[in-house]
C-alpha cells in the first residue's frame, strides 16, 4: 500500500493540483532551529462575518454537528432546536446546487442581538434575533475550496471572535489586544471609552485626496503596528484605502496614532498607502516581504454575506496563497493565518468560554483565579441592549463570542489537522509576541491565561513530510454568484432535523490542558472543586439541568490553580460540567450521597486513566461502572467494601485518548467523566464525534 509521500508524489505528477497549492504542499519549510524562529514572515488574512459551524459544522473530525456534549436549552432538548419566537428551527442545509445559497444575505450583528441570541449562556433564540437564516451552513461540495484548505493544513475549532458583537470591536481587539482602553481596567468600560457597535472605523472621504473623516472619539493606546515599529520589525498593510469596506476592515483606523498619520510617516506609508495584491504578490516574490503583512479584501471579495460569497473569498485567498508559493523560498519562511472577524449573526453550537455573567439580582455567576477587570461593559442607559434582554443587568462580558473559522496555512502545519486549544483574535497577537519578543500591552491578564498564542498547531520541529489532498480551483467566482441568484431562496425544513457530520477522525494536535471537575457532598451543600494541572488557563461551564432557567455558571482556573464552588443541594442535584475539547463531567443524585466520591486520575505514561471511588459509609455501596463508547458496550458492577477505596483502571490507548465513563448506582447517583487524556503528544479528533 503507497504511503502519503508516494499518494502526493502521485497527485502532483498528475497535475491533480492547482499549481500553487503543489507548491504549497511541496515544498519544504525552511528548518534552521526547530523553532517559531524559523517564521521569517507572518502574513494574516482576515475575512469578514462567517461562523464555524456555519462552514465547517459538517466536517470530519471537528467539533460539529457530531458534537455528542450538546449543551441543554431551557426547554430540556439539545442546543440545536433554536426558536424564532414561533417555532424551532435546527441548523439546516444551505444547498447551493438547487437555491441561491452561495449568496445568502447577511443578518443581524451587534452588540444588543448578539447578547440576546447568546443569552449568557443559554442560547434558545437564535434564529429570534437573528433570523433564520442564522441557522443555515454549508457542506462540503457547497465549499469546495474552505474544506480543502482544512483538509490540506491545520484548522482551529476553538477559535472565538473575541467581543460578542460585530466587525469594529473584533477588528481593533485584532489590531490592538483590546477593544476597551486597557488603562482603564479597575472599572468597566463604557462606550465612551471602548466599541460596543460599528462606529470608529468607519470614514468618509478617501485617501491621499481629500482624506478621511472619522466617526466618534479616537482611542490612543499602542496598536500592534505601533508596537512592531518601536521594536524594529518591518510590516505593512496591503489595501486599497478606498476599497475596505469604508474603513470597517482596518481596525487601526479608531486610533488617534492612525488618523493623525501624515504622508511620510511610518504609519502612513505602511498604514494607509495603497498597497495592492498586486504590490503584495511582487513582494512576495522578490522575496521582499515584511516580517509581518496583514492582507485586507476589497469589499466584493471579502466574503460578507450578501455583497460577497465564499465562491469570491475562496478565490481572492486564492491569490494570496498563488502569490505566497510563487517564490519558494518565500513560502519555505512564511506563516498564513487565515481566519474571520466576527460569526455575522450565524449559530455555532459551543458556548464561548468567557468571564462569568451576572445573574439579575447583581451576584456573579461563577468566579476565577484571575482578575476580571476590564472583561466588563457597562450600558446603565441600555443604549446597546434589547429592550427585551432582561436576563442580566445592564453590565455584560464582552466575550469571547462565537467560534469563527480559522486556518493556519504554513509548511509547518501541513497534513489536515485539528486544533482544538481555546484561541480567539488576541492569539495572533501573542503568537507575533512569541516570534518577535514584543508585548502587545492591551491583551487583558484573562485573555493570556485562557487563549492560547497559536504555537500548538506548529509542528517546528519536522515539518517537511509533504502531507495533503486535492485543493480545487477557485477562480470565476464572479460567474458563480451570477447563477445562484436565479435560482430560489434557501429556506429550513418544515419538519428540524437534527444536523449530520461527516463520519471520521482527524489527526489532533496535543493539548495543554489537564482538568479535574470534583463533586462531593456536604449537606446540605454540594461542595465543587475545580483543579487546573495543565499549561494554559481554562473555563468550566456549568448548566444546572434541575435549573435551566438560570444562567449557566463559569469559572475560570488559570494553569496550576484550583477554585471551590458550591451548590445548594435541595433534595436532588444534577450538574453539566463541560470544559475544552470535550471535556465533561456529569453529577447527579440526592443528598444522601455524602458517603460516595468518585474522581478521575490521568496516568499519561501509561496511557490510562483511574477511576477513584471512595466511601464512606458502614454498608458496602453497590455500583455500576459503565462504557458505552469506545470499546464493546459494558456495564461492570462495582461494589465498594465499608470505609473503602477502589481504583478501577482504564486504558485508552486504543481509543486515541479518549474515554467516556459513567459510575451509577440504583438511588440515582451518577458521576460521568468524559474527555481526552493528554500525553503531550499528538492525537486523534474523537473518534466517536460524527
Amino acid at each position: 500500500m503507497p504511503n502519503r509521500r508516494d499518494m502526493l508524489a502521485g497527485a502532483l505528477a498528475s497535475g491533480l493540483l492547482p499549481p500553487s497549492i503543489q507548491r504549497a504542499l511541496a515544498l519544504p519549510a525552511a528548518r534552521t532551529s526547530g523553532s517559531v524562529r524559523d517564521v521569517r514572515h507572518v502574513v494574516i488574512l482576515m475575512m469578514e462575518n462567517r461562523g464555524f459551524d456555519h462552514y465547517f459544522g459538517t466536517l470530519k473530525g471537528v467539533r460539529g454537528f457530531g458534537d455528542r456534549h450538546p449543551v441543554p436549552l431551557e426547554s430540556g432538548k439539545p442546543v440545536w432546536f433554536q426558536s424564532d419566537g414561533t417555532r424551532e428551527i435546527a441548523p439546516y442545509h444551505l444547498d447551493t446546487a438547487t437555491t441561491s445559497a452561495l449568496r445568502v444575505p447577511g443578518t443581524p450583528h451587534s452588540f444588543r442581538d448578539a447578547q440576546a441570541a447568546w443569552n449568557q449562556g443559554k442560547f434558545g433564540h437564535w434564529p429570534k434575533y437573528k433570523t433564520r437564516y442564522a441557522m443555515g451552513h454549508y457542506r462540503r461540495a457547497d465549499l469546495p475550496y474552505q474544506f480543502a484548505l482544512a483538509d490540506a493544513f491545520t484548522l482551529c475549532d476553538a477559535y472565538h471572535c473575541s467581543v460578542t458583537t460585530g466587525t469594529d470591536p473584533n477588528r481593533i481587539v485584532f489590531w490592538s489586544g483590546t477593544n476597551a482602553d486597557p488603562g482603564l481596567r479597575g472599572e468597566n468600560a463604557t462606550a465612551g471609552n471602548s466599541e460596543p457597535d460599528n462606529l470608529r472605523c468607519w470614514i468618509k472621504g478617501a485617501l491621499p485626496e481629500p482624506g478621511y473623516t472619522y466617526a466618534g472619539s479616537s482611542f490612543t493606546w499602542p496598536t500592534i503596528p505601533e508596537v512592531l515599529e518601536k521594536a524594529g520589525v518591518s510590516w505593512r498593510i496591503y489595501q486599497d484605502p478606498n476599497d475596505n469596506w469604508t474603513g470597517a476592515m482596518h481596525g487601526g483606523l479608531a486610533f488617534e496614532s492612525f488618523r493623525t498619520a501624515r504622508p511620510g510617516s511610518p504609519l502612513y506609508e505602511k498604514g494607509m498607502s495603497h498597497w495592492s495584491l498586486e504590490h503584495f504578490a511582487q513582494d512576495a516574490r522578490n522575496g521582499a516581504l515584511p516580517e509581518v503583512s496583514w492582507v485586507l479584501p476589497p469589499m466584493l471579495m471579502s466574503e460578507h454575506p450578501g455583497p460577497s460569497s465564499p465562491a469570491q473569498g475562496a478565490e481572492f485567498t486564492s491569490r494570496v496563497l498563488d502569490a505566497l508559493t510563487e517564490n519558494p523560498k518565500t513560502w519555505g519562511e512564511t506563516v498564513l493565518l487565515l481566519t474571520f472577524d466576527e460569526n455575522d449573526g450565524m449559530f455555532d453550537h459551543v458556548p464561548p468560554p468567557a468571564p462569568p455573567s451576572y445573574n439579575v439580582d447583581g451576584s456573579l455567576a461563577g468566579g476565577a483565579t484571575v482578575r476580571l477587570d476590564g472583561l466588563y461593559f457597562s450600558d446603565p442607559a441600555r443604549a446597546h441592549l434589547l429592550a427585551e434582554d432582561t436576563i442580566s443587568g445592564t453590565v455584560r462580558p464582552w466575550g469571547l463570542g462565537p467560534r469563527v473559522p480559522m486556518v493556519v496555512i504554513s509548511p509547518w502545519s501541513k497534513g489536515g489537522w485539528v486544533n482544538s486549544q481555546t484561541f480567539d483574535h488576541t492569539s495572533v497577537g501573542q503568537f507575533l509576541e512569541k516570534r518577535f519578543g514584543v508585548t502587545v500591552p492591551g491583551i487583558s491578564p484573562w485573555h493570556r491565561a485562557v487563549c492560547g498564542d497559536l504555537l500548538s498547531a506548529f509542528n517546528f520541529v519536522s515539518p517537511n513530510d509533504p502531507v495533503g489532498p486535492h485543493l480545487p480551483d477557485a477562480k470565476g467566482s464572479a460567474s458563480l454568484v451570477v447563477q445562484a441568484q436565479k435560482r430560489p431562496k434557501p429556506e429550513p425544513p418544515a419538519t428540524p432535523q437534527k444536523p449530520s457530520q461527516e463520519p471520521g477522525s482527524r489527526l489532533s494536535r496535543a493539548l495543554p490542558y489537564v482538568l479535574h471537575a470534583v463533586g462531593m457532598v456536604e449537606n446540605p451543600v454540594l461542595r465543587m472543586n475545580f483543579r487546573n494541572d495543565g499549561k494554559a488557563g481554562a473555563v468550566f461551564q456549568v448548566y444546572d439541568r434541575l435549573r435551566l432557567d438560570r444562567i449557566p455558571r463559569r469559572y475560570t482556573v488559570e494553569a496550576g490553580r484550583t477554585l471551590e464552588a458550591r451548590w445548594d443541594v435541595g433534595d436532588r442535584y444534577d450538574l453539566w460540567i463541560l470544559g475544552p475539547n470535550g471535556f465533561v463531567r456529569e453529577l447527579a443524585g440526592r443528598k444522601t450521597d455524602a458517603a460516595i466520591e468518585a474522581a478521575l486520575d490521568y496516568h499519561a505514561a501509561q496511557r490510562a486513566v483511574d477511576l477513584r471511588v471512595i466511601h464512606h459509609g458502614d454498608q458496602p455501596c453497590k455500583l455500576v461502572l459503565e462504557s458505552q463508547v469506545y470499546a464493546p458496550a459494558s456495564a461492570k458492577p462495582v461494589e465498594v467494601k465499608p470505609k473503602g477505596t477502589m481504583i478501577l483502571r482504564w486504558d485508552v490507548s486504543k481509543s486515541g485518548n479518549w474515554y467516556d465513563l459513567t459510575l451509577k448506582a440504583e438511588t440515582g447517583f451518577v458521576r460521568r467523566f468524559a474527555g481526552r487524556l493528554e500525553t503531550g503528544n499528538d492525537s486523534v479528533s474523537d473518534p466517536a464525534m460524527g
